[in-house]
């Protein structure tokens, strides 16, 4: 099967997202020890998802399931089952990755996740998965474990080989590929593909998100079909297993590796950067690193990367302790959610360097002292330096990509670009046309895996400082994170760049809006209307559409507007206007793109949240 990027195929990845739920008052709880105990031969999956708070599963047993195989003494058993609706991998926002979340009441539906994950297996063929390898990791969400023994039995009811399993059911979104990468590349160990738990960016908890990351729709439509007429649901007898400590466990031909979550990707990461360079900046007494790993995945990756690898003090990690609720937080890196790091960066004696990552650590933040690198300045950046700074790309980059929300500063640093999205970077790096890649919406990565990559980003942004400094004397002044962003526009010219969120926003009124948009840009051409007093003739309203229609508008084309109103820029070449603060800067096309689209009155929202109000 041809890989595809992000986790939309990761390597011929299974995937779907569903909504965590609460748990029922009246659930019995039965210790997960008691699986292999219960009345009927084989696993009784016709069960309530459910979890009480000694972390045991609340089953509703069938009586009617039945043994249809003994492979080297593992009992298959067939358990009925009916089709579920609403399994159908949902909505997709402009050139972002599907999500399917329900409401509670619906997750809560009995076997809602077995249907999906057979119906998977079923929408495969047999040469991909059977007595082959699938890696298996998540970002330590509520339900992860759970979730965990439940597609580890079934992949060995469907006759996978051998599961590898991060240690508690961990490892992030970029470390699974690179583990799925690395077994690829061995002849000993291949591994087929893998999933992915974890809903990204998105609270966790008995009462929010829970998911498996998406597929390509080539594969969720098979998924889907298959979910209309499921009737079996081919489980393996076979008891939970502990998933705390690293080792292997056997029963028959089929085996369960618990790894640990960090080992490959830390050792993908000192392939690509110089360690002993970051490590020179990290461990200078007049340079100060924050990371806020946001009670997340990447709190299992800072301390063996950051502090034990490459020198950084452990009270520089923040929100350190996997959570799995995250601390109550919104495990998103941006200005809005990370506001612990940012107070700390925008104090009067604030580190020189910060950085955060996400849920399940395929984005970031970077931040310098009182300074915000917005993520499409971020990507271009990296690539205008990568280069000379990061001894992975010394041959020069092959190519860049963007998402097309993201500012056009990307396009500065190269000729070659490719305004795509993630649902097709990775196609892209198989072709070999494609080193770096990012998006708006704090993601950024490159070809050393097919994810984004959060711990990467940062690694990348700590070797271009590093190497800025790297013949700095202690009490010389150090190139800061800001020293490298203004050197930058300086070159290139800044691209004014804001991104506007607004969330759980009524379906009916965003749709009402879109339409309203579409229609206009197939009737009206407002050469009239003005920003600054001109509106250009080139192009008043493009459609655009990458999975769902979307629109933009584009004025000489150094403006640019998104429909769903998502970003707003603007290309300033004059160095002079260069610090000018960017709401200052593109309030003129924020008053416009506000009349255009009447967000407003189809929202019936008034304040805006934008995510890069700092710069």
């Amino acid at each position: 099967m041809a890989s595809c990027c992000n986790s939309l195929r990761l390597e011929g990845l299974f995937l779907s997202a569903f909504r965590s739920s609460k748990r029922p008052s009246n659930a019995i709880s039965i210790p997960s020890s008691s699986f292999s105990r219960l009345s009927t031969h084989g696993f009784p999956l016709k069960t309530f998802f459910s979890v009480s708070h000694s972390r045991s599963f609340t089953i509703r047993a069938s009586s009617s399931s039945t043994t249809i195989a003994e492979p080297e003494g593992i009992k298959i058993t067939s358990v009925p089952t009916k089709p579920i609706e609403a399994q159908k991998t949902g909505t997709s926002d402009l050139g972002k990755r599907k999500f399917h979340l329900l409401q509670v009441k619906v997750y809560m539906q009995e076997n809602y996740l077995s249907n999906w994950i057979q119906s998977l297996f079923n929408s495969l063929p047999p040469e991909d998965y059977k007595n082959g390898v699938l890696v298996l990791g998540g970002d330590g969400r509520y339900f992860n474990r759970e979730a965990s023994q439940i597609i580890i039995k079934i992949a060995a009811g469907n006759g996978v080989g051998k599961i590898l399993v991060g240690r508690d059911g961990i490892m992030s979104t970029p470390a699974v590929s690179a583990v799925i990468r690395k077994r690829k590349a061995s002849m000993s160990i291949f591994a087929n593909g893998g999933f992915i738990m974890s809903a990204s960016h998105n609270p966790g908890g008995p009462e929010y998100d829970w998911g498996i990351k998406p597929a390509p729709e080539s594969i969720t439509d098979k998924i889907y079909g298959n979910t209309l007429s499921i009737s079996e649901i081919k489980m393996a007898e076979i008891p939970d297993v502990d998933l705390s400590r690293t080792g292997v466990t056997k029963f028959g031909k089929f085996t369960v590796e618990v790894v640990d979550p960090v080992s490959d990707h830390l050792e993908l990461m000192e392939s690509v950067f110089d360690f002993q360079l970051i490590k020179s900046l990290l461990t200078r007494s007049d340079f100060r690193f924050a990371f806020d790993a946001m009670h997340a995945v990447t709190d299992a990756y800072a301390k063996p990367i950051f502090v034990d690898k490459l020198g950084a003090s452990l009270d520089s990690i923040s929100n350190g302790v996997p959570l799995e609720d995250f601390g109550h937080g919104h495990p998103d890196p941006n200005l809005t959610y990370a506001k612990d790091l940012v107070n700390t960066m925008y104090s009067e004696n604030g580190p020189d360097f910060g950085a955060a990552s996400d849920g399940d650590g395929d984005r970031n933040m970077i931040l310098g002292k009182k300074f915000f690198v917005t993520p499409s300045d971020s990507v271009s950046i990296i690539s205008a330096n990568a280069q000379e700074a990061i001894p992975y790309f010394h041959g020069g980059p092959k190519g860049l990509a963007r998402s097309m929300p993201t500012s056009g500063a990307l396009d500065r640093v190269a000729e070659n670009w490719v305004p795509t999205c993630w649902k097709f970077f990775g196609n892209l790096m198989d072709a070999g046309k494609l080193s770096i890649c990012g998006e708006e919406s704090f993601g950024t990565g490159s070809d050393h895996i097919r994810e984004k990559d959060g711990i990467w980003a940062v690694l990348a942004w700590l070797s271009i400082i590093a190497y800025r400094n790297k013949d700095k004397k202690p009490g010389e002044k150090l190139v800061s994170v800001s020293d490298v962003v203004k050197q930058h526009w300086a070159t290139y010219g800044r691209n004014f760049f804001s991104r506007y969120d607004y969330e759980e926003c009524a379906s009916e009124c965003a749709n009402k809006m879109i339409e309203y948009l579409r229609d206009q840009a197939l009737k009206v051409r407002p050469v009239n209307s003005t920003v600054d007093g001109v509106w250009p003739q080139s192009k008043a309203f493009d459609l655009f559409s990458q999975t769902v229609p979307g629109l933009y508008s584009v004025y000489r084309e150094q403006v640019q507007l998104v429909q769903p109103f998502e970003s707003i820029k603007q290309y300033e070449p004059d160095a002079s206007q260069h610090d000018v603060d960017a709401q200052v800067a593109l309030k003129p096309l924020l008053d416009l793109a506000l009349s255009v689209s009447k967000l407003r009155d189809f929202t019936r929202r008034r304040n805006l949240q934008s995510s890069h109000k700092h710069h």
